[in-house]
């Protein structure tokens, strides 16, 4: 949810929600957890946005423009400074008192398919598991399925998988949504299906204003035993 602690009321209508704890107190988590919501957090570690606190120290990181996220950069996550900070940030965010993280970006790798940065990316998420807490990642299937493929599972660096636009394809030129194309969709329901395999929970986060496309995401997250979530707007409103 694209928020801050201003929007409490709001946000405790939700069982379950992934917020950026950043810009919450523990004392709000804690209200958020009185109330019976479940508080996941969005950590970004696969770029840099421009309107982070700590930009101005790490933009030097930067590797390459983010193509649609005009205030983000992939970063280098091959940086033992950024590894180091990362785990410093997840750390602080756990002592919030937080259920899981929402890990964003790994999608870093697939930008810069280079063994430097999927190793990055593995010394960041091992850290992050190490608090005990639910790990989901974002997307990041190039990566996720190449530490499959040479680690042989996926559930030392993750208890789950979210993955965006299964059925739903955003055009961000014209801002609308639209069906996903066949070849996509059955690529990320392998996909999907291969993590489930692993013992990871899977989600779906889809983006439409069709009740027919929705009707198809809920029938067939139910036959897998995923979860979902569908918006009608990229802010996540």
């Amino acid at each position: 949810m694209s928020t801050d602690a201003s929007a409490m009321e709001q946000i405790k209508k939700y069982k379950t929600v992934v917020i950026d704890a950043q810009y919450f107190k523990k004392r709000d988590i804690e209200s958020l957890h009185k109330n019976g919501t479940k508080v996941y957090t969005y950590l970004n570690i696969g770029s840099i946005e421009n309107f982070r606190k700590y930009y101005t120290t790490y933009k030097k990181l930067a590797i390459g423009k983010y193509e649609h996220w005009d205030e983000e950069q992939w970063v280098n996550v091959a940086s033992p400074d950024w590894q180091k900070f990362m785990t410093k940030l997840a750390r602080g965010l756990y002592k919030k008192g937080i259920d899981g993280f929402f890990i964003d970006n790994c999608d870093v790798y697939y930008y810069a398919p280079r063994k430097s940065i999927f190793d990055g990316l593995t010394v960041i998420l091992k850290n992050i598991m190490t608090f005990g807490k639910k790990v989901i990642i974002n997307g990041g299937d190039t990566y996720v399925m190449k530490y499959k493929e040479h680690y042989g599972t996926i559930n030392n660096i993750m208890t789950g998988i979210n993955q965006e636009t299964v059925w739903s394809c955003i055009d961000f030129d014209k801002g609308t949504f639209s069906e996903q194309k066949k070849q996509e969709r059955d690529y990320f329901c392998k996909y999907l299906k291969a993590c489930k395999a692993d013992g990871v929970e899977v989600y779906l986060l889809e983006y439409t204003t069709s009740r027919k496309l929705t009707r198809k995401i809920e029938k067939y997250c139910k036959k897998h035993g995923y979860y979902f979530y569908i918006s009608d707007s990229l802010e996540l409103d």
